[in-house]
């Protein structure tokens, strides 16, 4: 299906993208970036939340990281002050770039069962259609942020993947 490489790929367009997409919020008043836009999470603050406490319950599942505390409902809320959601963002890009240098096809071709709180059961997937599906989740709520910015006049940098710089 996908291989260590497109992983690898996939983790540098993350950490990429997050820098872009922070940076044009860091440029925002704090109370812009709490205020509901009527996002799924509510406000830009929220999403991004969300998001990260999203990829440290996967990177959890995946490299045996700690898992983040609270729920689903409870992500939006999860680092609530801007400074700590930058830093801890930011250092979450770096933990899954060097999970993503380790990772071989073996561990792609196996499996990985879990409960999930929000399904209400446990649940197995193949490793390599979960990494496919923790990037997707990624980019999805990165698409909502990036439309909370430019509806608040932020004008992030591009997002399409054949511009990614080579070094990130």
């Amino acid at each position: 299906m996908i291989t260590p490489d497109y992983l690898r790929m996939m983790a540098r367009y993350n950490r990429w993208q997050n820098r872009n997409l922070y940076a044009a919020a860091g440029a925002l008043a704090d109370a812009q970036r709490r205020a509901d836009r009527g996002a799924f999470f509510g406000s830009l603050h929220g999403t991004l939340s969300h998001l990260y406490w999203g990829d440290c319950i996967w990177m959890h599942r995946f490299s045996g990281s700690p898992k983040p505390s609270g729920t689903i409902a409870d992500s939006p809320r999860f680092r609530p002050v801007w400074d700590d959601l930058v830093h801890d963002r930011d250092a979450l890009d770096a933990a899954i770039l060097a999970w993503a240098e380790v990772v071989d096809p073996a561990w792609l071709a196996g499996e990985t069962r879990w409960f999930s709180a929000a399904a209400g059961r446990e649940l197995a997937q193949l490793n390599a259609r979960l990494v496919v599906h923790f990037f997707n989740h990624q980019t999805h709520h990165r698409g909502q942020a990036h439309a909370i910015l430019t509806g608040l006049g932020a004008r992030p940098a591009d997002t399409d993947l054949i511009l990614m710089p080579d070094i990130v």
